[in-house]
Protein backbone atom coordinates (compact mmCIF):
# COMPACT_ATOMS: atom_id res chain seq x y z
CA UNK A 1 0.00 0.00 0.00
CA UNK A 2 1.09 3.58 -0.53
CA UNK A 3 -0.39 6.86 0.54
CA UNK A 4 0.08 10.06 -1.41
CA UNK A 5 1.24 12.88 0.87
CA UNK A 6 -0.98 15.90 1.06
CA UNK A 7 -1.42 18.85 3.33
CA UNK A 8 -3.43 18.44 6.50
CA UNK A 9 -6.94 19.78 5.92
CA UNK A 10 -8.35 22.65 7.88
CA UNK A 11 -11.68 22.39 9.66
CA UNK A 12 -14.66 21.94 7.31
CA UNK A 13 -16.67 25.01 6.40
CA UNK A 14 -20.47 24.57 6.37
CA UNK A 15 -22.08 24.94 2.94
CA UNK A 16 -23.87 28.12 3.97
CA UNK A 17 -20.65 29.98 4.74
CA UNK A 18 -19.15 32.44 2.23
CA UNK A 19 -16.16 30.13 1.69
CA UNK A 20 -18.55 27.69 0.05
CA UNK A 21 -18.76 30.05 -2.91
CA UNK A 22 -15.75 32.38 -2.75
CA UNK A 23 -12.25 31.04 -3.33
CA UNK A 24 -10.74 34.18 -1.81
CA UNK A 25 -12.12 33.11 1.56
CA UNK A 26 -10.04 29.95 1.35
CA UNK A 27 -6.85 31.94 1.83
CA UNK A 28 -3.74 29.98 0.84
CA UNK A 29 -5.50 27.39 -1.30
CA UNK A 30 -3.83 27.40 -4.70
CA UNK A 31 -5.13 28.58 -8.04
CA UNK A 32 -6.33 25.46 -9.86
CA UNK A 33 -5.63 27.09 -13.24
CA UNK A 34 -1.95 27.62 -12.39
CA UNK A 35 0.18 25.04 -14.28
CA UNK A 36 2.82 25.27 -11.52
CA UNK A 37 0.38 23.58 -9.13
CA UNK A 38 0.67 20.42 -11.25
CA UNK A 39 4.38 20.61 -12.07
CA UNK A 40 5.82 21.74 -8.70
CA UNK A 41 3.25 21.08 -5.98
CA UNK A 42 0.53 18.61 -4.98
CA UNK A 43 -2.90 19.42 -6.43
CA UNK A 44 -4.46 16.58 -4.43
CA UNK A 45 -3.82 18.58 -1.26
CA UNK A 46 -5.91 21.42 -2.71
CA UNK A 47 -8.64 19.16 -4.07
CA UNK A 48 -8.92 17.39 -0.71
CA UNK A 49 -9.42 20.71 1.07
CA UNK A 50 -11.99 21.85 -1.48
CA UNK A 51 -13.99 18.63 -1.24
CA UNK A 52 -14.19 19.10 2.52
CA UNK A 53 -14.59 22.84 2.79
CA UNK A 54 -15.94 24.20 -0.49
CA UNK A 55 -16.90 21.53 -3.05
CA UNK A 56 -18.51 24.07 -5.41
CA UNK A 57 -16.27 27.14 -5.39
CA UNK A 58 -15.99 30.30 -7.44
CA UNK A 59 -12.59 30.76 -9.12
CA UNK A 60 -11.18 33.08 -11.77
CA UNK A 61 -8.79 32.70 -14.69
CA UNK A 62 -7.46 35.75 -16.54
CA UNK A 63 -10.42 37.79 -15.30
CA UNK A 64 -12.99 35.17 -16.31
CA UNK A 65 -14.96 33.58 -13.44
CA UNK A 66 -15.81 29.90 -13.29
CA UNK A 67 -17.11 27.39 -10.75
CA UNK A 68 -14.83 24.58 -9.59
CA UNK A 69 -16.53 21.25 -8.79
CA UNK A 70 -14.53 18.69 -6.81
CA UNK A 71 -16.88 16.04 -5.34
CA UNK A 72 -17.67 12.85 -7.24
CA UNK A 73 -21.47 13.19 -7.08
CA UNK A 74 -21.42 16.75 -8.43
CA UNK A 75 -18.86 15.95 -11.15
CA UNK A 76 -20.97 12.95 -12.18
CA UNK A 77 -24.10 15.07 -12.45
CA UNK A 78 -22.45 17.81 -14.53
CA UNK A 79 -21.02 15.32 -17.02
CA UNK A 80 -24.25 13.35 -17.37
CA UNK A 81 -26.70 16.27 -17.60
CA UNK A 82 -25.91 17.75 -21.01
CA UNK A 83 -29.23 19.59 -21.11
CA UNK A 84 -28.18 21.74 -18.14
CA UNK A 85 -24.41 21.73 -18.69
CA UNK A 86 -23.48 22.12 -22.36
CA UNK A 87 -20.16 21.24 -24.04
CA UNK A 88 -20.69 23.42 -27.09
CA UNK A 89 -19.08 26.62 -25.75
CA UNK A 90 -15.74 25.00 -24.94
CA UNK A 91 -14.50 22.16 -22.76
CA UNK A 92 -11.10 23.38 -21.46
CA UNK A 93 -9.95 26.28 -19.31
CA UNK A 94 -7.71 27.54 -22.12
CA UNK A 95 -10.90 28.46 -23.99
CA UNK A 96 -12.48 30.35 -21.08
CA UNK A 97 -13.81 33.67 -22.34
CA UNK A 98 -12.93 32.82 -25.94
CA UNK A 99 -15.60 30.39 -27.07
CA UNK A 100 -14.89 27.28 -29.10
CA UNK A 101 -15.05 27.49 -32.91
CA UNK A 102 -15.43 23.69 -32.95
CA UNK A 103 -18.69 23.87 -30.99
CA UNK A 104 -21.41 21.90 -32.79
CA UNK A 105 -18.90 20.41 -35.28
CA UNK A 106 -16.37 18.45 -33.24
CA UNK A 107 -17.63 15.45 -31.27
CA UNK A 108 -16.05 16.63 -27.99
CA UNK A 109 -17.74 20.02 -28.30
CA UNK A 110 -21.18 18.84 -29.41
CA UNK A 111 -24.22 17.82 -27.39
CA UNK A 112 -26.73 15.06 -28.15
CA UNK A 113 -28.47 14.31 -30.43
CA UNK A 114 -25.84 15.51 -32.92
CA UNK A 115 -23.08 14.21 -30.67
CA UNK A 116 -24.69 10.76 -30.70
CA UNK A 117 -24.80 10.70 -34.49
CA UNK A 118 -21.09 11.56 -34.67
CA UNK A 119 -20.15 9.13 -31.93
CA UNK A 120 -21.94 5.90 -32.86
CA UNK A 121 -19.94 4.93 -35.99
CA UNK A 122 -16.64 5.70 -34.24
CA UNK A 123 -17.71 3.79 -31.15
CA UNK A 124 -18.43 0.72 -33.29
CA UNK A 125 -15.01 1.04 -34.97
CA UNK A 126 -13.28 1.30 -31.57
CA UNK A 127 -15.29 -1.42 -29.81
CA UNK A 128 -13.92 -4.63 -28.31
CA UNK A 129 -14.08 -6.88 -31.39
CA UNK A 130 -12.27 -4.57 -33.87
CA UNK A 131 -9.76 -3.64 -31.17
CA UNK A 132 -8.96 -7.27 -30.39
CA UNK A 133 -8.45 -7.88 -34.11
CA UNK A 134 -5.52 -5.43 -33.88
CA UNK A 135 -4.12 -6.98 -30.71
CA UNK A 136 -1.03 -8.29 -32.49
CA UNK A 137 -0.20 -4.83 -33.86
CA UNK A 138 -0.61 -3.19 -30.47
CA UNK A 139 1.49 -5.87 -28.76
CA UNK A 140 4.28 -5.37 -31.31
CA UNK A 141 4.34 -1.65 -30.47
CA UNK A 142 4.49 -2.39 -26.73
CA UNK A 143 7.31 -4.96 -26.94
CA UNK A 144 9.36 -2.66 -29.18
CA UNK A 145 9.03 0.21 -26.70
CA UNK A 146 9.97 -1.97 -23.71
CA UNK A 147 12.98 -3.64 -25.29
CA UNK A 148 15.54 -0.93 -24.30
CA UNK A 149 14.55 -1.31 -20.63
CA UNK A 150 16.50 -4.59 -20.62
CA UNK A 151 19.81 -2.87 -21.43
CA UNK A 152 20.45 -2.09 -17.76
CA UNK A 153 20.95 1.65 -18.15
CA UNK A 154 18.51 4.48 -17.41
CA UNK A 155 15.33 4.18 -19.43
CA UNK A 156 13.13 7.26 -19.81
CA UNK A 157 9.72 5.76 -19.18
CA UNK A 158 7.94 9.03 -20.04
CA UNK A 159 9.65 9.39 -23.43
CA UNK A 160 8.95 5.79 -24.40
CA UNK A 161 5.39 5.75 -23.06
CA UNK A 162 4.61 8.95 -24.98
CA UNK A 163 5.17 6.99 -28.19
CA UNK A 164 2.70 4.26 -27.20
CA UNK A 165 -0.69 5.92 -27.85
CA UNK A 166 0.66 7.70 -30.94
CA UNK A 167 1.72 4.37 -32.41
CA UNK A 168 -1.69 2.82 -31.70
CA UNK A 169 -3.57 5.87 -33.01
CA UNK A 170 -1.24 5.99 -36.00
CA UNK A 171 -2.17 2.43 -36.92
CA UNK A 172 -5.90 3.03 -36.39
CA UNK A 173 -5.89 6.30 -38.38
CA UNK A 174 -3.47 5.12 -41.06
CA UNK A 175 -0.85 7.81 -40.34
CA UNK A 176 2.72 7.34 -41.67
CA UNK A 177 5.21 6.32 -38.98
CA UNK A 178 7.65 9.06 -39.98
CA UNK A 179 5.06 11.67 -38.91
CA UNK A 180 4.46 10.32 -35.40
CA UNK A 181 7.19 12.27 -33.60
CA UNK A 182 5.99 15.62 -34.94
CA UNK A 183 2.38 14.77 -34.09
CA UNK A 184 3.36 13.94 -30.49
CA UNK A 185 4.97 17.39 -30.17
CA UNK A 186 2.00 19.21 -31.69
CA UNK A 187 -0.61 17.46 -29.53
CA UNK A 188 1.44 17.98 -26.36
CA UNK A 189 1.91 21.68 -27.15
CA UNK A 190 -1.88 21.93 -27.52
CA UNK A 191 -2.40 21.01 -23.86
CA UNK A 192 0.83 22.40 -22.39
CA UNK A 193 1.57 25.67 -24.22
CA UNK A 194 3.42 27.03 -21.17
CA UNK A 195 5.72 24.01 -20.76
CA UNK A 196 9.39 25.06 -21.16
CA UNK A 197 9.71 22.97 -24.33
CA UNK A 198 7.07 25.05 -26.11
CA UNK A 199 6.86 28.35 -24.20
CA UNK A 200 6.87 31.55 -26.25
CA UNK A 201 7.60 34.94 -24.66
CA UNK A 202 4.79 36.44 -26.75
CA UNK A 203 2.19 34.35 -24.93
CA UNK A 204 0.37 31.04 -25.03
CA UNK A 205 -1.77 32.07 -28.02
CA UNK A 206 1.32 31.90 -30.23
CA UNK A 207 1.98 28.32 -29.13
CA UNK A 208 -1.65 27.23 -29.37
CA UNK A 209 -2.02 28.75 -32.83
CA UNK A 210 1.17 27.03 -34.00
CA UNK A 211 0.05 23.67 -32.64
CA UNK A 212 -3.52 23.90 -33.90
CA UNK A 213 -2.52 25.13 -37.34
CA UNK A 214 0.07 22.40 -37.63
CA UNK A 215 -2.41 19.68 -36.73
CA UNK A 216 -5.22 21.02 -38.88
CA UNK A 217 -2.91 21.49 -41.88
CA UNK A 218 -1.62 17.95 -41.44
CA UNK A 219 -5.09 16.43 -41.32
CA UNK A 220 -6.18 18.58 -44.27
CA UNK A 221 -3.54 16.75 -46.32
CA UNK A 222 -4.51 13.37 -44.87
CA UNK A 223 -8.21 13.91 -45.64
CA UNK A 224 -7.39 14.97 -49.21
CA UNK A 225 -5.28 11.85 -49.65
CA UNK A 226 -7.87 9.55 -48.10
CA UNK A 227 -10.62 10.84 -50.38
CA UNK A 228 -8.55 9.53 -53.30
CA UNK A 229 -7.28 6.43 -51.51
CA UNK A 230 -9.87 5.27 -48.96
CA UNK A 231 -9.09 2.40 -46.58
CA UNK A 232 -10.35 0.77 -43.41
CA UNK A 233 -8.89 3.42 -41.10
CA UNK A 234 -10.72 5.97 -38.93
CA UNK A 235 -10.19 8.87 -41.33
CA UNK A 236 -11.85 6.90 -44.12
CA UNK A 237 -14.67 6.04 -41.72
CA UNK A 238 -15.26 9.72 -40.96
CA UNK A 239 -15.36 10.47 -44.67
CA UNK A 240 -18.07 7.83 -45.14
CA UNK A 241 -20.20 9.08 -42.23
CA UNK A 242 -23.44 11.00 -42.72
CA UNK A 243 -25.12 13.42 -40.32
CA UNK A 244 -28.68 14.60 -40.95
CA UNK A 245 -28.62 12.87 -44.33
CA UNK A 246 -25.42 14.52 -45.57
CA UNK A 247 -21.73 13.58 -45.43
CA UNK A 248 -19.46 15.40 -43.02
CA UNK A 249 -17.74 18.45 -44.46
CA UNK A 250 -13.97 18.39 -44.81
CA UNK A 251 -13.76 20.80 -41.88
CA UNK A 252 -15.82 18.47 -39.67
CA UNK A 253 -13.68 15.46 -40.58
CA UNK A 254 -10.46 17.39 -39.88
CA UNK A 255 -11.77 18.71 -36.57
CA UNK A 256 -12.74 15.23 -35.39
CA UNK A 257 -9.39 13.77 -36.50
CA UNK A 258 -7.71 16.42 -34.36
CA UNK A 259 -9.94 15.57 -31.39
CA UNK A 260 -9.35 11.81 -31.69
CA UNK A 261 -5.57 12.13 -31.89
CA UNK A 262 -5.37 14.68 -29.10
CA UNK A 263 -7.52 12.55 -26.80
CA UNK A 264 -5.30 9.51 -27.37
CA UNK A 265 -1.86 11.09 -27.33
CA UNK A 266 -1.93 13.25 -24.23
CA UNK A 267 -3.68 10.89 -21.82
CA UNK A 268 -2.96 7.15 -22.19
CA UNK A 269 0.81 7.50 -21.93
CA UNK A 270 0.63 9.22 -18.56
CA UNK A 271 -1.07 6.29 -16.79
CA UNK A 272 1.94 3.93 -16.58
CA UNK A 273 4.34 6.82 -15.95
CA UNK A 274 2.36 8.33 -13.06
CA UNK A 275 1.64 4.89 -11.60
CA UNK A 276 5.27 3.78 -11.53
CA UNK A 277 6.52 7.22 -10.49
CA UNK A 278 4.56 7.02 -7.24
CA UNK A 279 4.63 3.27 -6.62
CA UNK A 280 8.21 2.18 -7.42
CA UNK A 281 9.72 0.51 -4.37
CA UNK A 282 6.38 -0.08 -2.66
CA UNK A 283 4.60 -3.29 -1.76
CA UNK A 284 1.58 -2.13 -3.74
CA UNK A 285 3.48 -2.29 -7.04
CA UNK A 286 5.28 -5.54 -6.15
CA UNK A 287 1.99 -7.26 -5.26
CA UNK A 288 0.35 -6.15 -8.48
CA UNK A 289 3.35 -7.18 -10.59
CA UNK A 290 3.26 -10.65 -9.02
CA UNK A 291 -0.47 -11.13 -9.61
CA UNK A 292 -1.18 -11.58 -13.35
CA UNK A 293 -4.82 -12.21 -12.46
CA UNK A 294 -5.09 -8.56 -11.33
CA UNK A 295 -4.06 -6.93 -14.62
CA UNK A 296 -7.63 -5.92 -15.51
CA UNK A 297 -8.64 -4.52 -12.12
CA UNK A 298 -5.15 -3.06 -11.66
CA UNK A 299 -5.40 -1.06 -14.88
CA UNK A 300 -8.68 0.42 -13.69
CA UNK A 301 -6.98 1.34 -10.41
CA UNK A 302 -4.06 2.86 -12.33
CA UNK A 303 -6.56 4.94 -14.31
CA UNK A 304 -8.21 6.12 -11.08
CA UNK A 305 -4.82 6.77 -9.51
CA UNK A 306 -3.26 8.66 -12.42
CA UNK A 307 -6.35 10.33 -14.02
CA UNK A 308 -4.31 12.31 -16.59
CA UNK A 309 -7.09 14.67 -17.75
CA UNK A 310 -7.49 17.16 -14.93
CA UNK A 311 -10.71 18.87 -15.96
CA UNK A 312 -13.59 19.46 -18.32
CA UNK A 313 -15.50 22.71 -18.67
CA UNK A 314 -19.25 22.96 -19.19
CA UNK A 315 -21.59 25.99 -19.41
CA UNK A 316 -24.86 26.29 -17.52
CA UNK A 317 -27.83 26.51 -19.90
CA UNK A 318 -30.48 27.29 -17.25
CA UNK A 319 -30.47 28.35 -13.61
CA UNK A 320 -29.83 25.37 -11.36
CA UNK A 321 -28.44 24.31 -7.98
CA UNK A 322 -25.33 22.13 -7.68
CA UNK A 323 -24.11 20.83 -4.34
CA UNK A 324 -26.29 23.39 -2.57
CA UNK A 325 -24.85 26.29 -4.60
CA UNK A 326 -27.05 28.30 -7.03
CA UNK A 327 -25.62 28.52 -10.55
CA UNK A 328 -26.85 30.94 -13.20
CA UNK A 329 -27.39 30.36 -16.91
CA UNK A 330 -24.26 31.22 -18.90
CA UNK A 331 -21.76 30.54 -16.11
CA UNK A 332 -18.76 28.26 -16.68
CA UNK A 333 -18.40 25.12 -14.56
CA UNK A 334 -15.12 23.18 -14.33
CA UNK A 335 -15.17 19.60 -13.01
CA UNK A 336 -11.92 18.17 -11.63
CA UNK A 337 -11.67 14.46 -12.47
CA UNK A 338 -8.65 13.52 -10.29
CA UNK A 339 -10.46 15.04 -7.30
CA UNK A 340 -13.61 13.01 -7.98
CA UNK A 341 -11.46 9.88 -8.23
CA UNK A 342 -10.04 10.43 -4.73
CA UNK A 343 -13.41 11.29 -3.14
CA UNK A 344 -13.52 9.70 0.30
CA UNK A 345 -17.30 9.28 0.09
CA UNK A 346 -16.98 6.98 -2.95
CA UNK A 347 -13.62 5.21 -2.71
CA UNK A 348 -12.58 3.59 0.59
CA UNK A 349 -8.99 4.61 1.39
CA UNK A 350 -8.77 6.70 -1.80
CA UNK A 351 -5.07 7.49 -1.31
CA UNK A 352 -4.22 3.78 -1.22
CA UNK A 353 -3.41 2.01 -4.51
CA UNK A 354 -5.33 -1.26 -4.48
CA UNK A 355 -4.93 -3.34 -7.65
CA UNK A 356 -7.84 -5.54 -6.54
CA UNK A 357 -10.21 -2.60 -5.92
CA UNK A 358 -13.82 -3.46 -6.81
CA UNK A 359 -16.08 -1.76 -7.49
CA UNK A 360 -14.05 0.98 -9.12
CA UNK A 361 -16.37 3.45 -10.82
CA UNK A 362 -13.61 5.95 -11.61
CA UNK A 363 -14.22 8.91 -13.90
CA UNK A 364 -10.87 8.88 -15.71
CA UNK A 365 -12.76 8.48 -19.02
CA UNK A 366 -15.53 10.85 -17.97
CA UNK A 367 -19.14 9.66 -17.77
CA UNK A 368 -22.39 10.25 -19.61
CA UNK A 369 -22.72 11.10 -23.32
CA UNK A 370 -19.09 12.23 -23.61
CA UNK A 371 -17.61 9.07 -22.06
CA UNK A 372 -14.31 8.61 -23.91
CA UNK A 373 -15.03 7.01 -27.28
CA UNK A 374 -11.60 5.37 -27.28
CA UNK A 375 -11.83 3.83 -23.81
CA UNK A 376 -11.69 0.24 -25.10
CA UNK A 377 -8.54 0.88 -27.11
CA UNK A 378 -6.96 2.71 -24.16
CA UNK A 379 -7.74 -0.10 -21.70
CA UNK A 380 -6.49 -2.83 -24.04
CA UNK A 381 -3.31 -0.85 -24.71
CA UNK A 382 -2.66 -0.33 -21.00
CA UNK A 383 -3.37 -3.98 -20.16
CA UNK A 384 -0.88 -5.04 -22.81
CA UNK A 385 1.70 -2.55 -21.56
CA UNK A 386 1.50 -3.53 -17.89
CA UNK A 387 1.22 -7.25 -18.66
CA UNK A 388 4.31 -7.22 -20.88
CA UNK A 389 6.17 -4.96 -18.42
CA UNK A 390 5.50 -7.18 -15.41
CA UNK A 391 6.11 -10.43 -17.29
CA UNK A 392 9.56 -9.31 -18.48
CA UNK A 393 10.94 -7.06 -15.71
CA UNK A 394 11.14 -6.64 -11.96
CA UNK A 395 12.99 -4.41 -9.46
CA UNK A 396 11.74 -1.10 -10.84
CA UNK A 397 13.65 1.87 -9.39
CA UNK A 398 14.07 5.57 -10.18
CA UNK A 399 17.32 6.44 -11.98
CA UNK A 400 17.15 10.17 -11.30
CA UNK A 401 14.60 12.93 -10.77
CA UNK A 402 11.60 13.05 -13.06
CA UNK A 403 10.14 16.18 -14.58
CA UNK A 404 6.43 16.95 -14.59
CA UNK A 405 4.51 18.48 -17.46
CA UNK A 406 3.78 22.19 -16.96
CA UNK A 407 0.06 22.12 -17.69
CA UNK A 408 -3.26 22.53 -15.90
CA UNK A 409 -4.96 20.30 -18.49
CA UNK A 410 -2.88 17.11 -18.27
CA UNK A 411 -1.39 15.91 -14.98
CA UNK A 412 1.65 13.98 -16.08
CA UNK A 413 5.35 13.75 -16.80
CA UNK A 414 7.82 14.70 -19.53
CA UNK A 415 10.78 12.78 -18.04
CA UNK A 416 10.90 9.72 -15.76
CA UNK A 417 14.24 7.83 -15.80
CA UNK A 418 14.00 4.33 -14.33
CA UNK A 419 15.91 1.06 -14.23
CA UNK A 420 14.63 -2.51 -13.97
CA UNK A 421 15.99 -6.05 -13.91
CA UNK A 422 14.99 -8.58 -16.55
CA UNK A 423 13.21 -11.53 -15.00
CA UNK A 424 15.32 -14.66 -15.02
CA UNK A 425 12.34 -16.43 -16.46
CA UNK A 426 9.92 -14.45 -18.63
CA UNK A 427 6.34 -15.15 -17.63
CA UNK A 428 3.51 -15.51 -20.06
CA UNK A 429 1.81 -12.08 -20.11
CA UNK A 430 -1.79 -12.01 -18.86
CA UNK A 431 -3.93 -9.66 -20.88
Amino acid sequence: MTVSPHAAPAAPVPPGCPAHQDRAALGPLADLADPALYSDRDPHAVWTELRRRAPVTRHEKDGHPYWSVTRYADVDRVLRDHATFTSQRGTLLYLLGRGDPAGGHQMAATDPPRHTSLREPLQRALAVKPTMERLGQIRAVVTELLEPLGDGGPYDLAAHANRLPMAVAGVLMGLPKEDWGRLIDLTTASVAPEDPRYRDERGIDRVLNMAHRGLFAYFHEMVHDRRSHPGDDLISLLLRMEIDGRPLTAGEVISNCYSLLLGANVTTAQVPVSTLAELMGTEALDRWADRPDLIVSGVDEALRWATPTTHFVRYVTRDTVLGGTPLRAGEAVTVWLPSANRDEDVFPDPFVFDAARRPNKHLAFGIGPHYCVGHTVAKVTLRLFFAELFSRFTGFAPAGPGKRLYSHTIYGWTEMPITARPRTRVRKPAY
